[in-house]
């Protein structure tokens, strides 16, 4: 049917072509906007920046412009058009994109009926001013693609003429329907993705939200319907109720046919008790919602003001009317909108604020746009009186609210200058890969090839070719050539177009992001540069310093009571130690190596055994100094140094017997771990034997219990100084950190299993030396009159 009508409107026009002259009657038939702007290559448009109402759709009548009752526009989708032109202009002004080639644009508008756009299409494949589709006719206009339109209706509509031509066409609003493979279902490429994502992430808002009782309203089309079918199953799924359905009436200019139907749909949102409502529908739905929020705030249906949170899909923008009332905003007030994705394009607000009505540039759209948006009138060409309020040109676009017009470039004006850029790269790859072939054969560069529409994307192929990443999947029952795309499997590359198979990276390398190349892995292990390193560093030298500090004050008051009680020399012995166990931790930042791993655990394991032996040596010097003051003890032989220093030389030369044991059967050693992470190499101390390093641990761990019970039993010991009760507490924090280091540190790989250790290491040294040494240097430092000999023999 529709071929029959292009064949008509083919005819309608008496067409005579001779002498390179045409007599037409195309006058008659001129579209009332367009912006035409001439070049090598037109790029075409169709934009839905213009709503109008027509008569009858009679296609035996000739004048179109008397059909046209009413025009109001959208201001903000004005924009739409001036992202084409700017883009067109920055390309222009690029001499490393079609050099030497000019790109022009021919303009309409959609005016959101099926029948204009089929009207501008056959206007855009003409011999531009001519209406004479096929046929060529004076200076022909090479149309090479059509961006449009904004919505999946008028989309189609145009491609079913450009489907004809073999004319690339862009859309640069409509959604892919759901479950529709774009390549082969739809004749035209999309500059948005399918709007399957934003169902989800509606889904998402109300669950994040815990909104479970939620309204929906669609438009009354093919978008509002899709809409629904797919949304319901998702709220049901998360367990989300539908508080009502409503379908909004057809889109009418006629007031007061739908003013009823608006009163009815307003009663069932304002009386349900949900608080949010989902609106779907295309980008010409705004038409319908807008009066119908403000005929409900006007009735205030129920008594009851509509506080609803409305939450629109991202076909739909808060967008002014300008005909026949600007539509109050108000009720949209706190919605959530969903968007296409879009960037700061620098020099477009430059661009915006040069726009000038008075300047003759070939634009059909900008004095009405300025006449609506800022109310003003333009003064008669014919005659030198200005009326009222005329337009001025110097009016600001920057002072007009958001909903009429947006300096900053929207979703869709993006997806108009992606479109643009996208048709220009492509051109620019054709033109200089045909150049290149010539010179390849003649040996020189020749002129520019003359390209038809149809040469440019796509090709004549059975199936597309599989992008880097993927590998062929071949069709069962079908030819070789025919096959479908499968993405690698993880772990897995393709990098390059069709291949058959996906190929593995070594072990030293991993995929990308989009699994075309292997990267190398990235050698880790803690190390002193890093922000945990250096943290590390700082703690493990400050409590050195400290400790270095306290060994400074004893060795300075060594002669008073309170550092000669409990064994002078154990007490030294425990410092030094102690100062050991602060500068293990630069052992385990160091890089690891053969040497550096059988010092690390070795020496922590020793230096520990020394200290906690200490505690234990003087633990029981207390015990059995008290024990040795009752008459006819025999313990009076056992106290003294000679026993502290057996406990501490026995306990250690055990630890040194099981390290070397372990040294002699499976020492540890350094380790490439290459799978734990997928980016990362990591390099670390494998211990040889798990079994021999927890029996370092067990052995440190026993000699702690033995302490900590043996000063539990001690503490109410008449002491002095406290030291039982100061022993009891530290054994307790020191046994407490290894029992918890033993789940973490299993739970844990590479820096962070080393980090594990060596905090359990400062933090149990930290804990001894504070506990013991802490309150001995209050006394010594701030109360000397409690240390002195008469009040260690008073208490």
């Amino acid at each position: 049917m529709l071929l029959i009508i292009v064949s008509i409107l083919s005819f309608l026009p008496c067409v005579m072509c001779k002498h390179n002259k045409c007599f037409t009657t195309n006058h008659l038939l001129r579209i009332p906007h367009e912006f035409y702007q001439p070049g090598d290559f037109i790029i075409g448009g169709l934009a839905s920046h213009i709503f109008g109402s027509f008569a009858k759709e009679d296609f035996r009548e000739i004048l179109i412009t008397h059909q046209v009752r009413t025009f109001f526009i959208m201001p903000k989708n004005y924009q739409h058009i001036l992202a084409l032109v700017f883009a067109v202009k920055e390309i222009n002004e690029n001499p490393t994109i079609l050099p030497n080639i000019t790109l022009g644009f021919h303009i309409y508008d959609s005016y959101t009926n099926k029948r204009m756009t089929y009207r501008a299409i056959l206007d855009l494949i003409s011999t531009h001013p001519r209406y004479v589709p096929n046929y060529r006719c004076r200076i022909e206009k090479n149309l090479m693609a059509v961006i449009g339109g904004l919505d999946f209706g008028t989309s189609l509509y145009i491609a079913t003429i450009l489907g004809v031509y073999k004319i690339p066409q862009l859309s640069y609003g409509s959604f892919a329907p759901q479950n529709m493979d774009q390549s082969r279902h739809t004749p035209f490429y999309r500059m948005v993705p399918s709007d399957d994502h934003q169902y989800t992430g509606i889904v998402e808002l109300l669950v994040h939200f815990s909104w479970t009782w939620v309204g929906l309203l669609v438009a009354n089309n093919e978008s509002g319907e899709k809409c629904m079918q797919t949304l319901q199953p998702l709220l049901s799924r998360k367990h989300i109720c539908s508080a009502f359905l409503e379908r909004t009436p057809q889109a009418s200019y006629e007031y007061n046919n739908v003013h009823l139907l608006y009163l009815q749909v307003n009663q069932v949102i304002v009386r349900s008790k949900a608080s949010a409502v989902i609106f779907c529908g295309n980008s010409a739905s705004i038409l319908v919602l807008q009066p119908m929020l403000a005929q409900c705030e006007r009735e205030n249906v129920a008594g009851t003001p509509m506080r609803k949170v409305w939450i629109l899909t991202a076909q739909l923008d808060f967008i002014g009317i300008t005909y026949p009332k600007r539509w109050d905003m108000q009720a949209l007030q706190g919605s959530i909108s969903f968007t296409v994705h879009s960037n700061e394009v620098q020099r477009f607000r430059a661009f915006l604020q040069l726009l000038n009505p008075f300047e003759e540039n070939g634009d059909g759209f900008l004095k009405q746009f300025w006449t609506l948006v800022f109310r003003c009138l333009f003064p008669n060409s014919n005659t030198e009186e200005k009326p009222s309020g005329s337009c001025t040109g110097e009016e600001k676009l920057e002072d007009l609210p958001s909903s009429d017009f947006e300096m900053s470039m929207t979703a869709h004006s993006y997806s108009v200058y992606n479109a643009v850029y996208a048709m220009a790269h492509a051109l620019h790859n054709t033109l200089l890969h045909r150049s290149k072939q010539r010179a390849a054969m003649e040996g020189e560069m020749q002129e520019l090839p003359k390209l038809q529409a149809w040469q440019v994307p796509p090709h004549s192929v059975c199936s597309p070719s599989c992008p880097p990443g993927s590998r062929k999947k071949k069709k069962e029952g079908e030819k070789f050539c025919c096959y479908d795309c499968a993405p690698c499997p993880q772990g897995r590359i393709a990098s390059q177009k069709d291949m058959n198979d996906c190929t593995g990276c070594s072990e030293d390398h991993y995929p990308n992001k989009d699994q075309t190349q292997c990267i190398p892995k990235t050698i880790s292990f803690l190390t002193f540069g890093e922000p945990l390193g250096m943290c590390i560093s700082f703690l493990s030298l400050l409590f050195f310093l400290l400790t270095l500090l306290v060994l400074v004050i004893f060795a300075k008051h060594q002669d008073t009571p309170l550092v000669r009680a409990n064994n002078r020399d154990l007490t030294y012995t425990l410092l030094m130690s102690l100062l050991l166990c602060f500068l293990c931790p630069f052992i385990f930042l160091s890089q690891p190596e053969r040497v550096s791993c059988l010092l690390r655990q070795m020496t922590f394991g020793v230096v520990f055994t020394v200290t906690v032996s200490c505690v234990l040596a003087k633990t029981v010097t207390v015990v059995l100094a008290f024990m040795a003051t009752k008459p006819g003890s025999r313990m009076r032989k056992w106290v003294g140094k000679r026993l502290a220093s057996a406990i501490v030389l026995t306990c250690t030369i055990i630890q040194a017997g099981i390290c070397t044991v372990w040294l002699g059967t499976s020492p540890p050693f350094p380790h490439f771990d290459k799978y734990y992470l997928t980016g990362e190499i990591i390099l670390e101390c494998n211990e040889g034997s798990a079994a021999m390093f927890y029996c370092v641990l067990g052995y440190m761990g026993f000699l702690a219990i033995v302490s900590f019970a043996v000063a539990f039993l001690a503490r109410k010991l008449p002491d002095s100084f406290n030291e039982a009760k100061f022993i009891t507490f530290s054994m307790l924090l020191f046994c407490s950190v290894w029992i918890s280091f033993v789940p973490v540190y299993l739970s844990t790989k590479g820096k962070h299993m080393v980090a594990v250790e060596i905090f359990s290491i400062l933090a149990s040294s930290a804990g001894l030396m504070g506990s013991i040494f802490a309150p001995k240097c209050y006394i010594i430092m701030l109360r000397p009159d409690q240390n002195t000999r008469g009040q260690l023999i008073r208490n």
